[in-house]
């Protein structure tokens, strides 16, 4: 089952940036759209924890929660919404990818710690596979609107790392607490700030929004991208350890990669391919550390299993 989950997780979180990209390109609008999927999914999986007794109304009002809905959902999704406007679904994954390296580097400054060698390696490598993704859109055949939507997905990392950051100590001061409650109150905030965003900056098209293939982007991202999605994220996390659902990183970009080009037709260039597996080795080699922890318990854990 737990093998079973995580492809299904891995698969999941590799279709929603399509996901987004095609309800985006039906003419529904970036931040509303976002709002609602957010929002929704987040209001329906806090009302099934505070049925199941697994949470109550107060953490709606936690300043814990807005802070990391500001962070997880609001920040990251306001960007990759708005750059899928211009950019493919594939190139908006793995740019994403890159929150590993900020998150590192953030930890590093917090608590002023020495990188490891092969985490400053996976640093530079992580940098030089964003370098040659961009090269295309620099030098080839340049496109002011398709660069900014780089730089903006890029932006959108920082808002992550810092949520991801701060979202441990909310783990732990919230320890008593299902891990899925506190990431359904997150996504409430963060979605009832994206919509307010859409209030102020946009025109929302309201009629596109019910288009058979925008309502089909929306309610596969409601129910299968945040609501499944996450919930397995957590109950893997549950059943192994932080680290192992975590390497969905390494996987579901390069998942979008192709089914970008294959299924929506998006261009695949030989650079951008190469940027992209650049910057996966470089979230591996950042991670080495953990990974080879993960490794050795996974190692240790099978003689005794054998034993029985």
């Amino acid at each position: 089952m737990i093998l079973l989950n995580y492809i299904v997780m891995c698969l999941i979180f590799g279709t929603t940036f399509l996901a987004i990209k095609v309800g985006i390109d039906a003419g529904a609008s970036p931040f509303f759209s976002a709002g609602i999927r957010f929002f929704l999914a987040g209001f329906i999986l806090f009302l099934w924890m505070v049925w199941k007794k697994k949470a109550s109304l107060s953490l709606l009002f936690t300043k814990e929660m807005f802070l990391t809905g500001l962070g997880l959902t609001f920040g990251v999704f306001a960007s990759l919404y708005w750059a899928e406007q211009y950019l493919s679904s594939g190139i908006a994954a793995v740019l994403s990818a890159t929150a590993p390296l900020l998150i590192l580097l953030l930890q590093t400054f917090l608590s002023r710690q020495k990188l490891s060698g092969s985490a400053w390696v996976g640093c530079l490598v992580g940098l030089a596979g964003v370098i040659i993704l961009l090269l295309p859109g620099l030098t080839i055949d340049f496109n002011k609107y398709w660069l900014l939507g780089c730089l903006v997905v890029l932006f959108g990392q920082i808002f992550y790392s810092g949520g991801a950051v701060y979202s441990r100590h909310v783990i732990q001061r919230f320890q008593h607490t299902s891990p899925i409650a506190l990431n359904a109150a997150q996504m409430m905030h963060g979605g009832f700030l994206l919509l307010l965003l859409s209030l102020f900056t946009e025109q929302a098209h309201i009629a596109s929004m019910f288009t058979p293939t925008a309502i089909f982007s929306l309610v596969y991202l409601i129910f299968v991208g945040s609501m499944m999605g996450h919930t397995i994220f957590y109950w893997l996390v549950a059943k192994t350890n932080p680290v192992f659902p975590s390497t969905w990183l390494y996987i579901s970009p390069l998942i979008s990669l192709c089914l970008g080009a294959v299924l929506y037709h998006e261009p695949l260039t030989i650079l951008s391919l190469v940027g992209g597996i650049t910057i996966i080795v470089g979230i591996v080699l950042v991670n080495l550390e953990n990974l080879k922890k993960l490794v050795n318990k996974k190692a240790s854990v099978l003689p005794s299993i054998s034993k029985q």
